[in-house]
Formats: structure tokens, sequence, C-alpha cells
């Protein structure tokens, strides 16, 4: 019997892109659907990128971009014609499945020249992307960075989650005690790293945390011992104590070991003063290789507006698991809408991403006006 989910794709954006390199992708299925959403993304950046490039030069600048999928949609169907006619389509080409293939075809949109790094730490490539593109400006190598992720819900992630029986039939419900696994995703999202201040909408990164526990291939550490590891290192790169910590965008999948392991991460690190949190995953879907870096963005504009995301779930909590201070519907008592809750002027969110094999990354951003250009 044929398994119902719920799942969301980006509809086609046909954005332009760089015209050479690439250019035989255009109209295919697949990896251009993955090349369509960066492309949409960094679309947003093409104001901020004029100002760094003329400040920078494209030598200095370098791009990061961290993914899962290498062009399944594309190489699946290739092989399939190969095992039976041996021999692959006469339009096929290994470049479709390489996993250097998003930073290239984004570095050829603005053109930039430095370094283009591809990163696959599963769902936290996206973030792992955003820390080695900080390491790149703190080492002297580059001025300024692309950083970020970008995932599309192949039909190769949701049938590999299926098998792991982790994709919820219903919406997402982290850290209920009904939770049933994950719901899929897709997008891309990117930031502009730089020395210098180019942007006056700019925020400080102010901490980045690393940890691999290797506990298992997918499940995390039961008491989330590598998740904390990640956050505390956050913090003490940040310089900042747990209670300057102001939201927290939980990676709250869903699934029943994910959520326990956080949630105890999260009472080892700020034990009985839990800042407001939630996850934003019942609203995105689990956007894989993206999630690390959209997720950031939505902490980006917490600080822009002083408004935390809503906790969307059943409101039905789940005794074995550690108090987390989710951020409930004001008029309810419960999850169960997107919008906003203002609150006061929050200095300081913490965004965490944890991956199968134990890649567990924890990133802090801050405002400027507080962080005094850290």
């Amino acid at each position: 019997m044929a398994q119902k989910f719920l799942a969301g794709r980006i509809a086609g954006t046909n954005r332009s892109g760089p015209e050479s390199g690439f250019s035989s992708l255009s109209g295919r299925p697949g990896t251009t659907r993955l090349l369509d959403i960066c492309a949409a993304a960094l679309d947003q950046l093409r104001s901020l990128m004029e100002k760094a490039l003329s400040r920078c030069g494209p030598d200095r600048i370098g791009l990061c971009l961290g993914s899962c999928d290498n062009g399944t949609e594309l190489s699946i169907p290739a092989h399939g014609f190969f095992f039976k006619d041996h021999t692959f389509p006469h339009d096929y080409d290994l470049v479709f499945q390489s996993a250097a293939a998003p930073a290239e075809y984004s570095a050829q949109f603005f053109g930039i020249k430095g370094p283009i790094l591809a990163l696959a730490t599963a769902c936290a490539s996206g973030a792992t992307a955003i820390v080695r593109g900080a390491e790149l400006i703190r080492s002297g190598i580059c001025d300024a960075v692309i950083a970020g992720g970008a995932d599309i819900a192949s039909d190769t992630a949701i049938l590999g989650f299926s098998a792991l029986e982790a994709i919820s039939p219903e919406l997402s419900n982290p850290f209920s005690k009904n939770r049933r696994g994950i719901n899929l995703g897709e997008g891309a999202a990117f930031f502009v790293l730089s020395r210098e201040m180019i942007d006056e909408q700019a925020v400080i990164l102010a901490g980045c945390g690393e940890s691999s526990d290797a506990h298992h291939m997918t499940a995390p550490h039961p008491e989330g011992k590598g998740a904390a590891a990640a956050m505390n290192a956050a913090l003490n790169d940040a310089g900042i104590k747990p209670g300057s910590i102001g939201y927290v965008n939980l990676h709250g999948t869903g699934t029943v070991l994910n959520d326990k392991a956080e949630a105890a991460a999260m009472h080892a690190v700020f034990g009985g003063n839990q800042p407001p949190a939630s996850s934003t995953k019942p609203i995105t879907g689990h956007t894989l290789g993206a999630a690390g870096a959209l997720e950031l963005a939505l902490c980006w504009g917490v600080l822009e507006t002083g408004a935390v995301p809503v906790h969307c779930w059943d409101g039905i909590l789940d005794e074995e698991l550690p108090f987390l201070n989710l951020v409930n519907c004001p008029k309810t008592g419960s999850g169960g809408s997107a919008a906003g809750l203002q609150t006061e002027k929050i200095l300081f969110c913490m965004s965490n991403s944890f991956a199968f094999g134990g890649c567990n990354v924890s990133l802090i951003i801050g405002r400027t006006d507080f962080c005094g250009g850290k």
C-alpha cells in the first residue's frame, strides 16, 4: 500500500543564471531545479554583491555552498537508460551529478573568482558552509564570501527517509508526544559574509560551533552530547553566556530520537533558564542541506523585527522530554500559527543544525548595535 505524506516543492522560477558553463542545463529537470532555486535566492543579493565586488574585487570573494542532492533526478534516469541500452543518453554528462555543480554555478552567477567550496554534511550542510565561509574571512583568504545552502525534495531523498521510517504522514509535530517524523521541503538561502560591514541591514555572525559525536550513522547521541558541545562551542566563540541568547531556532525535526536528543542538549546548555525557542520545520518542511542557512535567515528576521516564529504543534507535551520554552500562539496557548510573536528587543539568536553521522553545527548572530562590530 502506497504511503501518503506531505512535502513542499517550489515551482519553476525560470531565473536567468550564468551564460556559460551550465547553460546546457537550461530547461532540464532535476539538477536544473536545484540551480533554479539557487538562482532565485542569489537574485536577491544582486545589489549587495555589487557593493562587495566593487569594494573587494572578484578574486577576494569566495563561495561556500552546502547541499545534499547530487543531481539524482538526472543521474538515476540516466543510469536506468544505461542498464537497458549499455550507454548513457547522448545529452547526459557526469557534471549533472557532481557535488560541486551547484557551487560552481553559483560562483559563476556573480563572476566571483575566489575559493569555491561544496559542503556535504547532510542536514547541517548549509550551516557548515557558513562556518567555512567565516573561516575563509578570519584566515585572511577572502574579504567576502557568499555562504549558504540549497536542496530539493528529490525522489531519492523522499524514498530514503521513507526507508528510514522517518517521514510523517501528517504535518510535522516537533517535541509533541504525538510526533511521527519529518516533512520534506526545498529551498535555498545565502548570506554575504564580509570582513567589513557593507550594508546597513547587516548582523554580526557572532559565534560558530561544531562537533562530531559519531554516535551512529543516522541516530544522534541519546543524551545530546554532540549537540550540546556544538552549542557551547558557539557560545564560547561569541564570548557570551547562555543567558544572552534571546531566541533559539531548534533543529526540531519531529522524529522521536532527534527531538529527545535536542531537548536534552538544550537542558544541558541552558538549564532551567530556557530561552524562547521554536522549530520552523512545520512551516518550511525539512529542507535538508538548505535548512541550516534558511533557519539562520529566519533568525536574521527575528533580529530585524523583534518577532519570533511560533512553534507550530498540537501542544501535547511529551513528559519524557526536559522542559523547553516553546513559543506558543498567544491566543490559544498552543501552536498552530506561523505568525511571529512580538517580544522585547533580542540581542542574540542561536540556530541549531544536527545531522546524520553526528555532524552538529550551532550558529549565533547578533545585532550590530550591541555587538560593536565583533
